[in-house]
């Protein structure tokens, strides 16, 4: 579905950044090298069947929650495996994503990880990077007493495409935020401008053309950010 947006120009994009009331991160493929449900997949033993069905949702070519739903649908794993996964493959943090964080928590600006993965996963990058846990927005999954898979949260607003959108809504009212930046790679991630009042695309694990195509400011490493922070 086509949505429209005003588009920033890199000169006001950067700016946005720079006085940002809070930045919001998407995590797979951004913050994280990796896709974590890639990662569950590959984990379970179904990698290739969950990969292309990833590249689609990321492309924009199916609805995120229809996606999810068939790609947990095949992976179906237990909580057992989801917590070795975990210890035994933890997740891998981008280069500078730290230093950017740290960065940003010194000037005052609120970061937040919304992200189309799971909480599970996410509060683990969280907790490295000492971001709040209650700055993180992500999917639930759920368990039968047994530890089998159950399904996910369906309410959860990362569970639908336009979820990291109304995230961003929620975080402006309940907080008052007058400027907002989202940054991700992918076409979730994209279109949750606005209601954000910049995107920065973030090329550095992955390229998609259409993301980089639709971004004022594309960039490839969180070195670029961090020099645009020294100007404060």
């Amino acid at each position: 579905m086509p949505f429209f947006r005003t588009m920033t120009t890199l000169a006001q994009t950067k700016e946005l950044f720079r006085r940002a009331d809070a930045v919001c991160f998407d995590v797979d493929s951004t913050v994280i090298k990796e896709e974590g449900i890639d990662e569950l997949a590959k984990f379970c033993g179904v990698g290739d069947a969950v990969r292309e069905m990833t590249r689609k949702a990321m492309g924009g070519s199916m609805t995120f929650k229809k996606a999810l739903t068939e790609r947990l649908s095949i992976i179906r794993c237990s909580r057992e495996q989801v917590n070795k996964l975990i210890t035994d493959h933890p997740p891998q943090l981008t280069p500078g994503i730290k230093e950017l964080v740290e960065r940003l928590h010194e000037c005052n600006i609120k970061v937040f990880l919304i992200s189309g993965g799971f909480r599970c996963i996410v509060e683990h990058v969280a907790t490295q990077l000492n971001i709040p846990l209650h700055h993180v927005y992500a999917n639930r999954l759920k368990f039968y007493f047994n530890g089998e898979y159950a399904g996910f949260d369906e309410v959860q607003p990362t569970a639908e495409s336009g979820g990291k959108g109304k995230v961003i809504s929620m975080l402006q009212e309940q907080y008052g935020f007058e400027t907002v930046v989202m940054i991700g790679d992918g076409a979730t991630d994209l279109e949750a401008c606005p209601p954000a009042s910049a995107f920065i695309g973030f090329g550095g694990n992955v390229v998609r053309p259409q993301v980089k195509e639709r971004s004022s400011w594309y960039v490839t490493s969180f070195q670029e950010l961090l020099k645009e922070l020294e100007k404060i």
